[in-house]
């Protein structure tokens, strides 16, 4: 950022609720904060005025326009990037932000939520239904999703149960819930969890009528927005749902990738192993029937997941940082 205190000619008085200041009073300060660096305190010895004054002099040389502040411009999206991802890949579209040197990966999903959630907001149609998982990226794009004009009310639905009983802000539920209130949309949650502990609680549950209304509105999404997960990040180990010996079943059984809480493998089909069937969620088959899955990624370790959801239809647009995006392009 550069800042560039102007001097003008006019030798004008700015009355303020302060007092009266100078223009020459005003340019002084305002060269000693903004091209010297020089400290509010020692600021005030120079120009005669109490510490406290000086901050609202800064505030009106800005507003008489005797400070102008000048942004460079800075492209948040990689387009070259972009373009090689639509055409060497099955996308229908992808957004790739830059990742900035030095960033952790909870500042890269904040930058990357911050800039590609307008976007991502824009593309819902109005009234349509809205399938929502979990994740951290995710929650960074829909916080920023939120914060933007979004469609005329929505139909907003958590895509999978709960993980536990003390659902967090990156949890479905509340992302869900997080995007219906400043949309005026409505909010079906699946009041679930997302694993069962065995067959039959499941079906028991799936007999209920309201969670059968919510799976039945989770099949005529027009939009999902989901995760990715692999055997080394997935929320499902972080919260110690599945267990060293579980992981180690899902390894047998050729897992590269999770999504909604269903593992898949190279081809993206889903793995056969117990947990198939007592996942809480939307089925990856339905999953691959919504016309536009959004899938938020920051960073470059779930590149094995993408390219099988890939293989196997699920995924048909990506919001990624350009490291990611490279790793993916890598030998495709």
């Amino acid at each position: 950022m550069s800042k560039t205190a102007t001097e003008l000619p006019t030798k004008r008085s700015v009355p303020t609720g302060d007092g009266v200041y100078s223009d020459a009073q005003l340019l002084l300060a305002a060269r000693l904060y903004y091209v010297d660096g020089i400290l509010q305190n020692q600021i005030a010895k120079m120009v005669g005025v109490s510490q406290a004054k000086v901050s609202r002099m800064l505030a009106v040389a800005r507003d008489r326009g005797l400070v102008r502040i000048t942004v460079p411009e800075y492209e948040p999206r990689d387009r070259e990037l972009e373009e090689q991802l639509t055409t060497r890949l099955p996308l229908k579209s992808a957004i790739v932000i830059r990742k900035v040197a030095g960033q952790s990966v909870a500042d890269l999903r904040n930058t990357l939520g911050y800039f590609a959630g307008p976007i991502v907001a824009a593309e819902i149609a109005p009234y349509s239904t809205l399938a929502v998982a979990g994740g951290r990226t995710l929650q960074a794009l829909t916080d920023a999703m939120s914060r933007a004009p979004g469609p005329a009310r929505p139909v907003i639905v958590q895509a999978m149960g709960n993980v536990d009983s003390t659902p967090g802000s990156y949890d479905a539920s509340e992302i869900a819930r997080t995007l219906a209130q400043p949309w005026g949309g409505i909010y079906l949650t699946l009041n679930t969890p997302a694993f069962v502990p065995s067959v039959t609680v499941g079906k028991q549950l799936m007999g209920l009528k309201d969670t059968r209304d919510v799976f039945e509105r989770l099949a005529a999404a027009e939009t999902a927005l989901i995760g990715v997960g692999n055997l080394q990040n997935s929320v499902f180990i972080e919260r110690g749902v599945l267990q060293p010996k579980d992981i180690q079943e899902l390894h047998r059984a050729g897992a590269v990738g999770e999504i909604l809480g269903r593992f898949y493998d190279v081809n993206g089909e889903e793995c056969q192993t117990p947990y198939r069937q007592r996942v809480m969620s939307l089925p990856l088959e339905q999953l691959r029937a919504i016309p536009n899955v959004v899938v938020a990624i920051a960073g470059a370790d779930r590149t094995a997941a993408i390219r099988g959801a890939l293989r196997g239809g699920i995924l048909k647009s990506l919001v990624i940082d350009d490291d990611g995006a490279r790793a993916l392009l890598a030998n495709s």
